[in-house]
């Protein structure tokens, strides 16, 4: 099986047991003038994983492997957003510079033009931070034998975290890409990798992904 050098040691993983999660990479969150940077954060900090992303997910179609993507967002009339999360986002739902902001179907909920999804590539929409509440991605993975995730995206102390918090708690094993998630705060970056490998990988493992790349042509 293929073994990628990590944090805090080599992780192995079954490819046919293995997707590749690619989390909430959207124009909202990573196009400049759009949401992210419209609350003051500098999306140069997101945009970074592009391109290494844009690699790995060409290797990972290479190998005939799945690629899950998210997308954080609500229904138009919001009835799927809690009052709480309305209350501390208002501007969800309001006009931004590309449409209605975290709202399904417009222009900015969608992923950017680099990384859009393959034909047939799985898109989960969700409501949350997490991708397993009020989504079917638990039994996406079930029907697909998914046993790992290699876990991609944005951004890093919330989507990520939330997702490798609550695969974990499932009992999947999780690998988090070190050059393909961000945030907008180097420090929470930092902290946030540190805090998924920590105490013999509490969470799961760190690596970066050309060590994944190469343990795919192994």
């Amino acid at each position: 099986m293929p073994t990628v050098d990590a944090q805090p040691g080599p992780f192995t993983f079954q490819p046919a047991e293995t997707a590749l999660l690619v989390i909430d990479m959207q124009r909202d969150f990573l196009l400049p003038g759009g949401f992210g940077e419209s609350l003051g954060n500098d999306v140069a900090q997101l945009r970074r994983t592009i391109e290494p992303l844009a690699a790995l997910m060409a290797a990972w179609r290479a190998a005939g492997l799945p690629i899950i993507h998210t997308r954080e967002g609500h229904l138009p009339d919001l009835s799927d957003c809690p009052p709480a999360k309305l209350r501390r986002g208002p501007m969800i739902g309001q006009e931004g510079r590309f449409g209605k902001i975290l709202i399904r179907g417009e222009y900015g909920h969608d992923i950017i033009d680099e990384l859009q999804p393959a034909e047939g590539e799985t898109v989960v929409d969700k409501p949350g931070k997490g991708a397993f509440h009020a989504t079917e991605l638990a039994g996406i993975l079930d029907d697909g034998g998914i046993k790992s995730l290699v876990v991609t995206g944005v951004t890093t102390e919330v989507c990520v975290h939330t997702t490798v918090r609550e695969a974990n708690d499932r009992g999947y094993e999780c690998l988090v890409l070190a050059d393909c998630v961000g945030s907008y705060f180097p420090e929470f970056q930092r902290v946030g990798l540190q805090m998924i490998a920590a105490q013999g990988g509490i969470f799961g493992w760190v690596a970066e992904s050309p060590a994944v790349i190469a343990a795919l042509k192994e």
